[in-house]
């Protein structure tokens, strides 16, 4: 009797995880729950992150807090070990040999790691999780990113029309983490009802890095006492981060209206739930501002030598704004004041027509709304979940 065919049990499916900073790490975790949840045990995951990584069963082949830097000075000091981190990091995924490689954000880290594993483990294939901002600065490395980057999950829904102009990988929006988040951003009815009542609730977020506070806090100081003796009473709401809580008390001692400073998370999403109105200076959180419904006016300034080489790059990129929820919009509805036009005076003047229903107030909350359909709010998978979709398709068809 012939016996029967061995039928050869495939090897389970194994995939590597690099991210390099908080964020990012976070981002790891979710996507490497969201590969479980699809795969079960079977899966072998591996990687370098932080803690929520580690949280989610990633064991790190070293610890990415020393890959932080903050300020221009501390990078010479950090070049040499950061540069050992990326071979060992690259050497760590080829001795692997996974199926696949995701890289989340932090590209001037992650990028050349897989730029070393392109060059010698050619069949890995490579996935981006959170696309560079090729929109913003260097458009050019989009169409080098086709060497190694054999596709882009994108966290912002104008990305992937940017890649195909530039010539990038392919891409596709897998939704934003905020989108996850929306719960603790709209407000319930009794929080609606409270944006309305007087006194109104006004946000200051002057930004979570020292030198924002250094250049941004004393003008939204002036700026609130002028508010204050246009329109009556307001509430002010400061949130801030632990780090620079101290810092911020000692600054907001003189104020004509002294704020309310809030450090807990669960206080910061509250306050966006009741205020009618914020100051914000510009990044992500005009995008959080938006998505919770609140008019507003962005601002920021930078030293002169940097504001010169960010008006290079804006030329260059012909970006139509700075602001982030005007670049996913796609409209310039949030007034941005920078450099010369942030001053008290002008920045009061573009906030008073937000305490009541103005075309200008009316205009930003239209535009707010488009955002669920801009977002895809509302779908029935998370954004890690989109990207563990499409991380495993490719996965398998590497393997074919």
């Amino acid at each position: 009797m012939t016996p029967a065919p061995q039928v050869a049990t495939p090897q389970p499916l194994s995939i590597y995880i690099i991210a390099a900073e908080e964020s990012g790490d976070a981002l790891g975790a979710a996507l490497a729950l969201a590969l479980r949840q699809r795969e079960g045990d079977t899966l072998k995951l591996s990687g370098i992150g932080g803690r929520a990584m580690a949280g989610a069963g990633i064991v790190s082949a070293f610890a990415i807090d020393e890959l932080s830097i903050i300020g221009l000075t501390a990078i010479p000091q950090k070049l040499p070990v950061i540069f050992r981190r990326i071979r060992q990091a690259a050497q760590a995924v080829v001795t692997t040999r996974p199926d696949a490689l995701v890289i989340v954000d932090s590209p001037d880290f992650t990028h050349r790691v897989a730029r070393r594993v392109r060059r010698y483990a050619p069949t890995i294939q490579i996935l981006d999780y959170v696309s560079p901002s090729v929109w913003a600065w260097r458009p050019g490395r989009a169409r080098a990113m086709r060497g190694y980057v054999d596709r882009v999950l994108a966290i912002l829904p104008f990305e992937p029309a940017v890649h195909v102009k530039l010539g990038g990988p392919p891409c596709t929006y897998v939704g934003h983490p905020l989108v996850d988040r929306i719960a603790e951003l709209r407000p319930d009815a009794e929080e609606a009802q409270r944006r309305c009542v007087d006194p109104p609730v006004v946000l200051v977020l002057p930004g979570s890095r020292s030198t924002e506070i250094r250049r941004l806090l004393g003008l939204v100081g002036a700026t609130i006492g002028r508010l204050a003796r246009r329109v009556g009473p307001i509430e002010v709401v400061l949130p801030t981060v632990p780090h620079l809580e101290q810092r911020v008390r000692e600054a907001i001692a003189g104020w004509a209206v002294t704020p309310r400073v809030v450090v807990d998370p669960t206080e910061k999403w509250a306050s966006f739930r009741t205020a009618r109105l914020a100051l914000a200076a510009s990044g992500t959180v005009t995008l959080e501002l938006a998505l919770s419904g609140v008019p507003m006016v962005a601002a920021y300034r930078l030293h002169p030598i940097e504001a010169i080489i960010a008006r290079l790059i804006r030329l260059q990129s012909r970006l139509p704004s700075v602001i982030l929820a005007n670049l996913v919009i796609g409209e310039n509805v949030v007034p941005e004041l920078l450099q010369e036009d942030c001053t008290p005076e002008q920045l009061t003047e573009a906030l008073i027509p937000l305490f009541s229903d103005t075309p200008e107030r009316l205009r930003q909350i239209e535009a707010f709304r488009r955002l669920d359909g801009i977002m895809a709010i509302g779908s029935a998978v998370s954004g890690a979940q989109a990207a563990a979709d499409i991380v495993l398709d490719l996965t398998r068809q590497g393997r074919r």
